[in-house]
This record gives structure tokens, sequence and C-alpha cells, in this order.
């Protein structure tokens, strides 16, 4: 074979193997979505009367009040409510972000988690706290990150691209 072919060959295995590192990057995807299905966070209010579930996207999926709690008033029942709910909310979202962070957080050298949380002191005017949400983190453990091997790089169409003329 003549040197230009040998090149040629040589120039498409390594798109092949670009490919592959692609397609691993993205076979988590399923296992991600599956992860933030599943996520949920639940925040009880400090004094017992209020528990709010909140699930992927923020939902919310459940609320429990004690049975003392309608003696509390419907001005301040409501305030424990709303209160309740942003922090359960707050901590889905964090734990999305977080699944989102271990799932291609290096590939692509982004931090959701620490967006998010500064989304949200901003939002609630909490700079420098964490919402109590934080401190009631789900019970399902959490999953190590994906960690790139030595020959993994972000740019696909190096020097060596069949693309190049």
């Amino acid at each position: 074979m003549s040197a230009h072919m040998d090149q040629l060959i040589a120039q498409f295995e390594n798109f092949q193997a670009k490919v592959r590192q692609a397609e691993a990057r993205f076979a988590g995807v399923a296992d991600m979505q599956e992860r933030i299905a599943q996520v949920e966070t639940s925040v009880t209010s400090p004094d017992g009367n209020v528990t709010v579930v909140a699930g992927a996207g923020g939902a919310v999926t459940n609320l429990r009040l004690a049975p003392g709690a309608a003696r509390l008033g419907s001005d301040r029942l409501a305030e424990l409510i709303m209160t309740t709910m942003r922090q359960a909310v707050a901590g889905a979202v964090q734990q999305q972000a977080g699944i989102v962070d271990d799932a291609f957080g290096d590939a692509f050298g982004i931090n959701t988690s620490e967006q998010v949380r500064q989304a949200q002191a901003e939002a609630f005017g909490t700079v420098g706290q964490e919402p109590a949400s934080q401190q009631q983190a789900p019970q399902q453990a959490p999953r190590p990150g994906r960690r790139p091997s030595p020959g993994d790089d972000d740019d696909y169409f190096d020097q060596d691209s069949i693309l190049r003329s």
C-alpha cells in the first residue's frame, strides 16, 4: 500500500475510535433518565406540621399535614406549606442537577449543581446558605461519575481528521 492509503486508513480508524468514544459517553443517557425519574426529596417543616415530597423536575408528589396543622390558622399554615414546598422542590432540582453532573459534567466541563445552587440562593435570598433541603438528602446512594480515560478528548476533529484536506 502507498503511504497515502496508509494515512487514509489511519485517519478512518481514528475517526471510528472517536465515534466509539462518543457512543460510550452517551450510552449512559438511559441510566441518567432512569435515575432522574426516581428523584425524590422529602422536607418536613421545623415544627413537624407540614411534609412535602418533590420528585423529578421539582414536581410536588405528596403533601402531608400533621393533625394539629389546622390549629395554626390559614395564613400561617399557607406560609408554612409554601416554605416547605420551596425547600422540597429545591432539593429535588439539586438532586437532579447532581445526576446530570455525574453523567456529563466531566465531559462538558460544566457544574450544573453549582449553577442551580447559585440560582436558588439568588431566588430565595439565601446567598452563602444552603437550602434546608440539602440537609435532608435522599436515601439513594450516590453513583460515581464517569471519569474520562487518558485517550478521551472533546476535539473530535483534530489535525488528523479525515475532514481536512
